[in-house]
């Protein structure tokens, strides 16, 4: 699955221009080449048996090289996984510094797609060692998120047509490609626009519509922090008004309590005061009784003049704050938006009868999920988004089986597989173990639209017996691991220190594998 910003759809707006230009203006197999070109790797099918991998585009297969994996007690595990890293020059920080060129990190315990030698057989420690050359193309045309399959034998991905699929949302037919969308590389107006008929069309269309979204909910996240700012500068001084004026009420009322004291000092000497004295006490008693009025007056209008300044700044505190509350949702929906120009990956788990949604690495939604018969194993399958067929939202999806068709399942799969000879051929995957399992499951409608709103090509839907690893954390997308299958790259590496095991959303964790990320999705 790809969850970079470079690879959100099979289709780049610079390909869609390419492609525009070259439709009425080639030959037909000129056409094909470029869309060919243009397409980007969907799916990465390394085969424990065969000893090789396979890329695999939205028209098939592209690329396919020997590999070697890992051998006896440092086994590759199967299962699904995606890149999480890439480094073009790389160095294991378990094995004696190892050189790991054009590495792409599908765990953060240490397993990766490499450059390295290939004996003919298994031979690493866990990672899947690839040919130099292609080891360094691959590096150059994938991206963070491209989804990589382990599997035991050899899988060829399936066409697959399900009612339980997500679709994404028709194209508005008054839609129109946006002006900018029209530019050319480096900057230059062609003013070519991609026709409604042109193949790719609505893909790049609803990616558009959602960079346009994403790109006006960042204006907006801009303007909130603008005024957030504004309103923080406002309250600040509205802050410092309110509290000159409130050490001067201070100063007058400290002046006012002394000019009560002397009152009461001279009242004191009056009474106490000999007939010769007399006289002048009364002066010093009338003159404290004056400069008390003084006092009063002065204090009564430093009040009148401080609390205007004391209500203004609480308004202004409280404007500032409820700016802040705008300018953190408006920050939020902008990342939300931009995570939504990355294609949807769900997973469903039997075990867990739950299911779970990420977006660009980051878990959006999950919530228990009705799986019919869920005591009878349902398999193991990876549903990927191809491309839209057309404007109404209907989607091309393939399938991937984690087992060979009629194998009785993964579980039997698993240990058959390591004793069975060598299968160089592939097979295709198990299309009516797939359909079935669709039939099994039935997602809530709410979290269906949630989800069909922003599909996109790439997008993906595991569906499983299994939990999701422990690997599922972080900065990953999901991870299943299969539980049949030899697992000692995995339980020879020590987690990287990353993430605290809270961080983790998915067992062994203090989360635990519920959760309530509902919240996340606003």
């Amino acid at each position: 699955m790809m969850s970079g910003p470079a690879h959100v759809a099979a289709w780049s707006r610079a390909g869609l221009v390419a492609l525009a230009l070259a439709i009425g203006a080639g030959s037909a197999s000129a056409r094909e080449a470029e869309v060919r070109r243009q397409l980007k790797p969907l799916l990465a099918i390394v085969s424990l048996s065969a000893q090789r991998v396979t890329i695999y585009d939205a028209e098939g297969k592209t690329l396919q090289a020997p590999v070697s994996t890992g051998s006896t007690g440092y086994e590759t595990p199967a299962g699904v996984y995606s890149v999480v890293q890439k480094k073009e020059m790389h160095h294991s920080n378990l094995y004696d510094d190892a050189s790991m060129p054009f590495m792409q990190r599908i765990t953060w315990t240490g397993i990766a797609l490499h450059a390295g030698p290939l004996p003919g057989y298994p031979a690493s420690h866990g990672c899947v060692r690839l040919p130099s050359a292609f080891a360094q193309h691959l590096f150059q045309i994938t991206a963070v998120g491209l989804r990589v399959i382990v599997v035991r034998d050899d899988i060829t991905p399936a066409d697959i047509a399900h009612r339980a699929l997500f679709r994404s949302p028709p194209l508005p037919p008054s839609w129109e490609w946006p002006a900018r969308a029209r530019d050319g590389a480096g900057g230059q107006r062609t003013g070519v626009a991609p026709a409604r008929s042109d193949p790719g069309f609505a893909d790049a269309a609803h990616l558009a519509m959602l960079k346009a979204t994403a790109a006006a909910k960042v204006a907006e996240a801009e303007g909130a922090v603008r005024q957030e700012r504004e309103a923080r500068r406002v309250a600040l001084r509205k802050a410092a008004d309110a509290s000159a004026a409130a050490q001067l009420v201070h100063a007058v009322e400290t002046g006012h309590g002394k000019a009560e004291a002397q009152l009461k000092d001279a009242e004191r000497a009056v009474e106490t005061a000999g007939p010769q004295a007399k006289a002048q006490a009364e002066a010093a008693k009338l003159k404290a009784l004056a400069k008390l009025e003084e006092t009063r007056a002065q204090l009564g209008a430093a009040r009148s003049n401080a609390q205007p300044k004391l209500d203004a700044a609480t308004r202004a505190d409280e404007e500032a704050k409820l700016a802040a509350a705008a300018k953190d949702g408006a920050e939020e929906a902008a990342q939300e938006a931009a995570r939504n120009t990355s294609p949807v990956s769900v997973f469903i788990s039997r075990k867990a009868q739950r299911f779970y949604v990420r977006k660009a690495n980051y878990p959006i939604l999950e919530g228990p999920i009705a799986i019919r018969n869920p005591d009878t194993p349902i398999g193991s399958f990876v549903y990927t988004a191809v491309k839209n067929l057309n404007p109404s939202g209907e989607m091309h999806w393939k399938v991937v089986s984690l087992y060979r068709a009629g194998s009785g399942g993964h579980r039997e799969q698993g240990q058959r597989g390591r004793t069975a000879a060598k299968r160089a051929d592939a097979v295709p995957a198990d299309v009516a173990g797939a359909t079935a399992a669709l039939d099994r499951i039935a997602i809530p409608p709410d979290a269906l639209a949630r989800i069909s709103a922003v599909l996109l090509p790439g997008s993906s839907l595991i569906i499983s017996d299994e939990p999701a690893s422990r690997e599922t954390g972080k900065d990953t997308d999901f991870v299943v691991l299969m539980s049949g299958e030899p697992q000692g790259g995995l339980k020879t590496r020590r987690r990287e220190p990353r993430f605290r095991d809270d961080d983790f959303f998915f067992g062994g964790g203090k989360g635990g594998g519920g959760g309530g990320f509902f919240s996340f999705w606003n």
